[in-house]
């Protein structure tokens, strides 16, 4: 069974499957090469304005992630994405890929798990 794998693109080792970069901004220092992606799902980021406003400080987790939530569910584009999502997982694992230092407090967490709710 195919299944939802979230990853740092800066880890040595990434297990196979279809690679999705789900950051706004390239990662700093990763070649296009390297990083191997099948699809850059910069849309589905939060906005830059709410990025921003975040600056990955775990005290403000909790409101960003309602706000990124909120922001997932209005965006145009969240459809689509979710759509190829789940085409990949018919026949590879996915893996969710970000940049952020901390693994805990960041975007690609509060999209994890909307991604494991609606799939």
């Amino acid at each position: 069974m195919t299944k939802l794998i979230l990853r740092r693109i800066y880890d040595k080792e990434l297990p196979e499957g279809y690679r999705i970069l789900v950051d706004r901004l390239w990662p700093r220092g990763m070649s296009k090469v390297r990083a191997d992606l099948d699809l850059w799902a910069k849309e589905i980021a939060p906005s830059a304005e709410l990025r921003k406003w975040f600056g990955h400080d775990p005290e403000k987790y909790a409101e960003f992630k309602n706000k990124y939530l909120s922001e997932i569910k209005n965006n145009a584009y969240t459809p689509e994405f979710l759509t190829a999502v789940k085409t990949a997982l018919k026949s590879q694992d996915v893996l969710i890929l970000y940049s952020a230092k901390d693994e805990e407090h960041n975007d690609a967490v509060v999209l994890m798990e909307y991604l494991n709710a609606k799939i």
